[in-house]
């Protein structure tokens, strides 16, 4: 048992630091005391993630606990069926955002003076059918697993932390996109897709052009 509230007090304060280097306001502040260091910011934060991360993974299957459930017989098709379908569209969709700047790569290549991400308000093919298509593919690959007390723990911990990543992650996006993505949010569910709230093709290049736009807009009154 005491292993477990380990792994629970581990992953809040995985959960409470990554969210805390991820604010905003934490960025301007190093990029105001420490611009030297701005341009690898987002490197360091990856590289910081990954590396905190795996203590967590090893002791999730390095603790003992007897199997709550097993998919068997179909099932077990069914949900590795599922979490190659969600590997997949984890490959596939990476065309659609810029991996240099999500790693960072960018920032350092271009030495930036800021600690900010710089991406534009793109929808790529998942976007039209859900806000956060990488946490949603996340849940399908969690939950698609065997399940024992460690792995239920944690599988847990992820969800809780992707639903209030995705609410502090879009706000963020409100504040830069302004009612381009408000309207956007309006017409695509969060994690869960739904078949009856998507957007058409038509209706994604209009949003990202009307933030464009806006964008254009707001630099011409800077």
């Amino acid at each position: 048992m005491i292993d477990l509230i380990w792994l629970a007090l581990g992953w809040i304060a995985y959960a409470a630091l990554h969210s805390l280097l991820a604010a905003l306001s934490v960025k301007a502040w190093v990029s105001h005391h420490y611009p030297a260091f701005a341009p690898y910011y987002r490197l360091s934060f990856n590289a910081l993630a990954i590396l905190l991360i795996l203590p967590l993974v090893w002791a999730t299957y390095a603790i003992p606990g007897e199997w709550l459930w097993r998919w068997s017989g179909l099932w077990t098709w069914l949900a590795n069926g599922l979490a190659l379908a969600a590997l997949g569209g984890f490959l596939i969709s990476t065309g659609s955002y810029d991996m240099g700047e999500f790693l960072g790569l960018r920032a350092w290549r271009e030495k930036r003076s800021d600690a900010v991400e710089h991406d534009g308000f793109r929808i790529s093919t998942l976007h039209r059918f859900v806000r956060h298509p990488w946490y949603a593919l996340a849940l399908v690959l969690i939950w698609t697993r065997d399940m024992n007390a460690p792995l239920l723990l944690s599988a847990s911990a992820i969800t809780l932390y992707l639903i209030l990543g995705s609410w502090l992650e879009e706000r963020k996006l409100e504040a830069h996109f302004g009612r381009a993505y408000r309207d956007y949010k309006k017409k695509v569910p969060g994690l869960i897709p739904l078949p009856w709230k998507r957007l058409s093709p038509a209706e994604a290049d209009a949003l990202m052009q009307r933030s464009m736009e806006s964008s254009g807009h707001r630099q011409n009154e800077l």
